[in-house]
């Protein structure tokens, strides 16, 4: 498979989830799983050794994100969206797009909060959760996804976009 069939099926993969979440909140199963199918699909050509980084890159995000879900601090949708793109990226490229990802959904979530006029509450929110982690869970409260004050913000967007800063700008092949 060449390099720009790759590249428009990561775009497309990519741009579909974020627009998902953006509008719904929401990142389908049969987007991350698309998704998935299709960078271990390229692999498959190149041989025993690429599809194995993929996997690798795939089950490093995959960790990455569970470790993030489980503290409450991304959806379901994002952990998927995460192991499709390390199956996409491999090992050697992973870690860098999760870098960029992280970056832009700091940046995004802090607009998003000043933009909704909520930053006291996530200074607030913050305070209890450092407290709670530093307590092992016996003062401050740790709030989660689902919990009514939460302040969720779509990570699917910033997860797209750190990617493709990542997949473009370091010319990655598969």
């Amino acid at each position: 498979m060449n390099q720009a069939a790759a590249n428009i099926v990561l775009v497309v993969f990519l741009s579909a989830a974020a627009w998902s979440d953006f509008t719904t909140q929401r990142i389908p199963n049969t987007i991350t799983v698309a998704g998935l199918a299709a960078a271990l699909i390229l692999r498959a050509p190149l041989g025993g050794e690429v599809i194995v980084d993929g996997l690798a890159g795939m089950g490093f995000a995959f960790l990455t994100g569970a470790v993030l879900y489980a503290l409450g601090g991304i959806g379901g949708g994002d952990v998927k969206l995460l192991t499709g793109v390390g199956a996409f990226l491999g090992s050697g490229e992973v870690v860098g797009a999760l870098c960029y990802s992280a970056i832009l959904g700091a940046v995004f979530a802090l607009l998003s909060v000043i933009r909704r006029g909520l930053l006291p509450l996530l200074v607030l929110n913050t305070l209890d959760l450092v407290k709670s982690w530093r307590s092992l869970g016996r003062a401050g409260q740790a709030r989660r996804l689902d919990s009514p004050a939460a302040i969720t913000v779509p990570y699917g967007v910033p997860i797209a976009l750190g990617t493709l800063l990542w997949w473009f700008g370091k010319g990655v092949r598969l």
